[in-house]
Parts: structure tokens; sequence; C-alpha cells
């Protein structure tokens, strides 16, 4: 097992060494610079029917210096925190500040944004874990599964368990530490009839070990996944109604995000540019961060710049209430930083939910999609184009699994024609959000 982590002593060891760095950097003449230093450590391991395949150790840590000569900007990194390696990153970035060309509005985020309140969020939850104890819940896990009737092969089943320290400080005084911890378990199993091969997967995943699935339901409900695809065939080519599984509903919330974000929109490489006010949704529908939530995925007092996370209603009532800002792209199109520098964090939906059964009834006769594979998502036009698996339903009801299909639309088409959010949420990520239906997409198979 590796060295047992200290994040105490890491959180001291990087706040010195970024207090270091910016000290450096005003003596070396910059007029204003900023530090991000982290350290993560973790174990991984994978089994593959019955067998250990391998078994990861891991040390990562670096420091990043971004520094400001005037409107001038220049930026390092380096992964060696070293009083040597810091002195070489910051006067690296500074001779790139030098050359680099004026920008009217780089600089760091504004003083009276820095973040005030810094609580505990607890989103650090170390696992004791030795490497015999994590491949004993992997072999469980992957077990579980291969002891489910029809289950004929194994792609394996993984366990990861890490923690990390990271440090943001800047020459505005603002110095802000964060501890946390992420783990995981997964599982990946094969069956086959004689219509071919299928396979699926199930996993679990939190900042608490202790809320982790079991393992062996995470193998079983991977196998139960993959037996109901056996049989698959295409469906018919025609215009229907969609249900997206929480799991797949979330990339359209992913989507949705990608569009309100600064950058694509003062590069007016976002479908929703100049949008802010209209609607988008249907009224029923509203969608905001948590930033602050406890023990949360992605929860943080501040952002990538050290401003203050708030809660944002990015929609309400169906219109865009709120774009997601970092100091940098606010001031390119002339607002105030929704403190998102780095994204949004824990994305939650406020609307009424129905249960994936009254879901499918509403949709009588189109496709539940349970995978999506491509990249066919064009966030300049909203276009969107996916190949696609899951299963025909008839009258509402679950008919066969269907493979080998496209499914088209217009990402804007589909947010103005969401049916509804179904309660079956998944909250293993940062964005939790239960199936969508919506009302018509173009399908082409068979």
């Amino acid at each position: 097992m590796a060295q047992a982590f200290d994040a105490s002593s890491q959180q001291a060891l990087l706040t010195a060494r970024a207090e270091e760095a910016l000290a450096l950097a005003k003596r070396l003449g910059a007029d204003a610079a900023e530090v991000g230093a982290s350290v993560d450590q973790g174990v991984g391991v994978s089994v593959r029917l019955g067998d250990v395949e391998t078994v990861e150790l891991s040390r990562d840590q670096g420091i990043a210096v971004t520094l400001y000569v005037g409107k001038r900007k220049g930026s390092a990194s380096s992964s060696d925190a070293s009083s040597a390696s810091i002195q070489a990153t910051v006067e690296k970035a500074l001779a790139i500040a030098r050359y680099t060309g004026e920008d009217p509005v780089a600089g760091l985020a504004d003083a009276d944004q820095m973040a005030t309140e810094l609580p505990d969020l607890k989103v650090h939850y170390p696992w004791a874990l030795t490497t015999e104890q994590a491949i004993d819940l992997a072999l469980a896990c992957e077990q579980a599964g291969r002891d489910v009737e029809g289950i004929s092969q194994s792609e394996g089943a993984s366990l990861s368990s890490g923690e990390g320290v990271r440090v943001y400080a800047n020459s505005h005084g603002f110095l802000g530490t964060q501890k946390g911890s992420s783990h995981s378990l997964s599982c990946m199993l094969i069956a086959q009839d004689e219509g071919g091969m299928q396979r699926d997967y199930d996993y679990t995943s939190a900042r608490n070990p202790q809320h982790l699935r079991d393992p062996g339901e995470v193998g079983r409900e991977a196998a139960a996944r993959t037996l109901r695809r056996l049989g698959a065939k295409r469906p018919p080519t025609g215009t229907f109604p969609i249900l997206f599984d929480p799991s797949l509903s979330s990339g359209l919330v992913g989507h949705l995000l990608g569009a309100l974000a600064g950058g694509a929109l003062y590069r007016q490489s976002s479908f929703l540019c100049d949008r802010l006010g209209t609607p988008l949704f249907p009224e029923w529908f509203s969608l905001e961060e948590r930033p602050m939530e406890i023990g949360a995925t992605a929860s943080t007092p501040f952002d990538g710049e050290g401003v203050q996370t708030r809660n944002n209603r990015f929609i309400e009532q169906g219109r865009i209430a709120s774009y997601m800002l970092s100091s940098y792209s606010a001031r390119r199109l002339g607002m105030q930083t929704t403190g998102n520098a780095g994204g949004a964090r824990n994305v939650r939906l406020d609307a009424p939910l129905q249960t994936r059964d009254a879901l499918l009834k509403t949709m009588g006769r189109g496709i539940w999609v349970t995978e999506l594979m491509g990249q066919g998502v064009n966030g300049v036009t909203g276009d969107y184009s996916r190949g696609a698996a899951g299963f025909w339903v008839e009258n509402g009801e679950i008919q066969y699994p269907v493979e080998e299909f496209t499914i088209a639309g217009n990402l804007e088409r589909m947010f103005s024609g969401l049916v509804g959010i179904g309660s079956d949420i998944d909250t293993r990520g940062s964005i939790h959000t239960g199936s969508w239906l919506v009302d018509a997409m173009t399908v082409a198979g068979s």
C-alpha cells in the first residue's frame, strides 16, 4: 500500500508553496498573480474472471502560476513543488507575460468578489482501504454478476479510491483550500444468445465510501442490464417520442450548460447567444446549481478564481435566467461573474416528477434510450445526432430491446418539447436528474 496520505500536512505545504510563489512574483515585477496547487493520491484495482488484472497506486501533484504585467498574461506550470521549481515556473510565466499581446479584459477577478464564507462542506472522507481489501471488493462485485444465470463472460470490475487537496491563492490576499475524496466501484458483463453478444455495466460512486452501494448489488444490476439487451433488433424509421434514461439526460443538461457558458457566448459559438430572458423550456421547468450543498459531488465555497460560489438559477420557469460566467467571460460580455470559473456545481432540477411507468404511458409508442454513441452534437447550431440503443415501447409497455439506430433533432427543439421528468433521479454525478421524455425526434432504423 502507498504511504498514508496526510491531508492536513499536504494542505499546509501547498499553502506555503502558493504564498512563496505569490511573493516571488511580486518581487520579480508582476502586477498581479494567482496560483493553483494540488496533490492527489489514490489506489485503483481491476479484476477479470476472478483474477487481478491491474493494481495502480497513484500520486499526482502540480502547481500552476498565472501572472499579469499590465494587461499581458503569462502562465506556466510544474509537477514539482520544490522552491527551485517554483522559482523557475514563476520566471517562465513572467517571461511569457512580457511577450504576449495586451488583452484589455485580462486580470484577476475583482477583489470585492473574493469568497469570505469558507465553511467545511464535508467533502473529505478518507477510506483506510488496503490493496487486498480493494481487490476483494472488486472480486465480490464481479462474482455476484457472473453468478447470474445467462452471463457468459466478463469485462471485469474496477474499484478506485482517492483523496486530495487543492489550494488557490492570488495577490488580492485571497487563499482558499479544500480537501476532498472520491470513491467508485464498477462492473461490466457480457451475455450471448443466438442473436449475438451484448454488454452493459453498472457503477456506484460517492465522496463517502459508506454511501457506496453494496458490491453484490452493483454486480447483479450490471448482469440484469446486460441480459435485458439480448435479442435486440433495429427499430422502424420515423418520428417518435424519446425517453432518455437518467444517465443520458444528465448529458442533455451538460449540453445546455455548455451553451450557457461564457466562453462559448463571447466567441459567438453557442446556439443560445443573446437569449437571456427568452423561453427555452416549458414553464414548469427550472434548473439551478447549489455549490454549497453539504457533502455533494462538486461542492466548493470558491470557484477557480477565488470568487464566492452561490446558488445560480440558470433556467427559471422555462426561461434563460442566467449565463454561466467567469470574470473574464463576464468582462468580454459586459456582465458580472456568476462564480462559475471551472463550471457549474451540483446542478439540480426544479420540476414536477413522474414515475418512469407514467412517462412510458404518456409516450405510448416510441423508444426508451439507454445508451448513446458518438459525438454528434453541434454547440453552434444545437443540431443533435447520436447512435443509440434501448427499448421499443408500444401502448406504454416495453416490448423488446433495440440497437443500431440513430436519433436526431435540435437541442432547442428538444428542450421546448420536453414532456416530463422522471422521479428515477441518478445522484451519482454532479448533475442530478431523472429520465427526460422528449415529444418527437427523428429515428433512423430499419
